[in-house]
């Protein structure tokens, strides 16, 4: 007989797991990145609110994306002025427990939802174009996060994925993070081609411990924000490592600019609770060259903007102006940055 997990049960099992720990990042003599905050420039539909507003993208024309958990998972679509346009989804299979949401060079717009293993690729007006992954089916009872030892990765079933990216051929990348320490890829058409880590986590460079975002260069190489590893890694285009960089303290989420010139944005988020003495060493912003090298930082925690509470995700396609959306603030900001002029620091 298939036991029945009750949803009591599961939530037990989700809340024994264990904390993830923060970290101090070790990069010394960066500079402040000075910069205003416009946290209110959303328009929401009267009676509406966000939820925790773990995802955010734009698209060509700077219209806002925001991807939140609220009673229902739902994505909305604001204006390049904050009003709202629409609500993408509402009522699909595909969301259960938002995750990641990226805006592809076509303007489709991509979901990755934790709770239901499910990566979704829709047109700019909300038709489903692409399911990657499975929704774990309602006969086989509530499904709690694998306790122990996961079961063997498929090419095609996740495990609480988390971020998706494509390389300038439109290449698929997908960040399978919180039970199988995995990176995906597949064609532009859906079709696996390789895959680097496994469900064991690792720590040598090609391996991972829940890689928490993602995203791909113009050089089509592949950044991952290696979480519970307290490093980001950056991987060639075929998945294997090129480098690390492991000073800059918790690899929370990843952000890469367009443009010719092109810039990574790497968070060392607060961490969900806000635990005692995190604010002191936890919740900056790094902006990086690709090579790695450090041009400044800015932000930290707080529960009124200007200051953060979780940024779990930021879109940096104008590399001046940064959208990040907060879990604990349930709150979107648009972070205005006065231009860097000089390269300092360095990551290892």
């Amino acid at each position: 007989m298939k036991r029945i997990l009750t949803l009591s049960a599961a939530m037990a099992l989700l809340a024994a797991a264990p904390a993830f720990s923060q970290r101090k990042a070790t990069i010394e003599n960066v500079p402040e990145i000075q910069f205003s905050s416009v946290p209110n420039f959303l328009k929401v539909p009267p009676g509406e609110n966000l939820g925790e507003s773990v995802a955010v993208a734009t698209n060509s024309k700077g219209h806002v994306f925001v991807y939140h958990r609220s009673a229902n998972t739902r994505l909305f679509e604001f204006d390049q002025n904050g009003n709202f346009v629409k609500e993408i989804g509402s009522g699909y299979y595909g969301f259960e427990f938002a995750h990641s949401v990226r805006v592809d060079k076509d303007d489709n717009i991509w979901t990755v939802d934790e709770g239901t293993n499910m990566v979704t690729k829709f047109s700019p007006d909300g038709k489903v174009l692409m399911v990657l992954g499975r929704r774990p089916p309602a006969v086989a009872g509530v499904q709690p996060a694998p306790a122990g030892a996961n079961q063997p990765s498929q090419k095609y079933i996740f495990c609480r994925p988390t971020d998706v990216g494509w390389d300038p051929q439109g290449d698929i990348f997908v960040s399978d993070g919180y039970c199988n320490n995995r990176v995906v890829k597949y064609d532009k058409n859906g079709r696996f081609i390789a895959q680097a880590g496994s469900e064991k986590p690792g720590k040598a460079l090609g391996e991972f411990n829940l890689p928490h975002g993602l995203q791909v260069d113009g050089k089509g190489n592949v950044w991952v924000a290696d979480r519970s590893n307290f490093r980001y890694q950056v991987l060639d285009n075929d998945l294997k490592p090129l480098r690390e960089i492991t000073d800059l303290g918790v690899g929370w989420t990843v952000c890469i600019s367009q443009g010719a010139h092109q810039y990574a944005f790497l968070s060392n988020s607060n961490p969900n609770g806000n635990q005692p003495g995190t604010w002191d060493i936890t919740g900056e912003i790094y902006k990086a060259e690709l090579d790695g090298k450090v041009l400044g930082k800015f932000g930290h925690p707080g529960k009124l903007a200007p200051g953060f509470q979780v940024v779990h995700m930021m879109d940096c396609r104008n590399p001046n102006e940064i959208v990040a959306g907060e879990i604990e603030s349930w709150r979107v900001q648009k972070l205005i940055l006065q231009p860097t002029a000089a390269r300092a620091g360095g990551a290892q």
